[in-house]
């Protein structure tokens, strides 16, 4: 029943980060809600009292069906990243995480001493968990591969936010064999600048799966923004610094989209 959860990824891919790092940051985010559940429900209760009588009694029902909401959803958060597996009534629980738990967790984090990068290489570890998890697949026109415009070289004359197709395919940046993959798999791929041009891209598209490419802080906000779509997330490198001709693993996304395509691994190749 906990065993650990077949879909577990190298620390390697996301800069060392544990997802223990996201379970210890959820679970005190929970904490802390249950504590201040109770002192916002004290302050008003005598208030209530004037009102009605029963009024303290059912506020309180109320607000300790909120903490045993809360600590189940938490339980079976930390059971699911784990195992692989959701217990019943909590198979939406990654919309309560992202949406709501990981500002929170975040700003914790941060007051800990841990930093942010830590913590965004952490969330996106377990998202990605978690989608493998979910067990979604893919025809090839609607996965979307979305790449950040600072993977194209920055010397490039051509204007792959319009057409990626444009790429002359030189060899001087990671789009030349992105596109060869595409022309093998059938899938969608685009250049956004930022979040504003990759949500219109994602709602042109209609993907049913996002394999998005960018740093720590701009797949965090992605993931956020997309869902319910599942996003899976792959960090790109930055040799020459943020935004400059970064560099992503272009043999590693295509096991992820081999992956996503129900397509079985190339023999002698790693897998997810």
């Amino acid at each position: 029943m906990f065993r650990k959860s077949p879909h577990s990824l190298p620390r390697s891919q996301y800069g060392g980060a544990r997802k223990r790092l996201f379970i210890g940051l959820m679970a005190g985010s929970c904490a802390l809600l249950c504590l201040v559940l109770p002192a916002i429900w004290i302050v008003p209760c005598v208030g209530w009292a004037g009102i009605h009588p029963s009024l303290p009694l059912l506020s309180g029902v109320v607000f300790l069906l909120a903490i045993a909401a809360i600590l189940w959803m938490c339980l079976g958060l930390v059971y699911h990243i784990y195992t692989g597996r959701h217990l019943p009534g909590i198979a939406r629980i990654r919309g309560f995480t992202i949406r709501l738990m990981f500002p929170l967790m975040e700003l914790l984090g941060r007051a800990l001493g841990f930093r942010r990068e830590e913590i965004r290489h952490s969330f996106v570890k377990v998202n990605n968990e978690m989608v493998l998890a979910s067990g979604v697949r893919a025809v090839p026109d609607r996965l979307l591969l979305l790449l950040p415009h600072c993977v194209q070289l920055s010397l490039c004359p051509h204007r792959l936010t319009q057409d990626v197709g444009w790429c002359a395919r030189c060899g001087r940046c990671p789009i030349g064999g992105l596109l060869r993959l595409r022309d093998t798999y059938g899938f969608r791929i685009a250049v956004a600048t930022g979040g504003t041009i990759a949500r219109r891209i994602v709602v042109q598209a209609r993907p049913q799966v996002i394999v998005a490419v960018a740093c720590e802080r701009d797949l965090t906000s992605g993931i956020q923004d997309s869902y319910p779509l599942p996003v899976f997330g792959v960090l790109n490198s930055r040799p020459n610094g943020p935004c400059v001709d970064t560099l992503v693993d272009v043999a590693r996304l295509e096991v992820v989209i081999r992956h996503f395509l129900q397509l079985p691994p190339r023999p002698g190749v790693e897998g997810l």
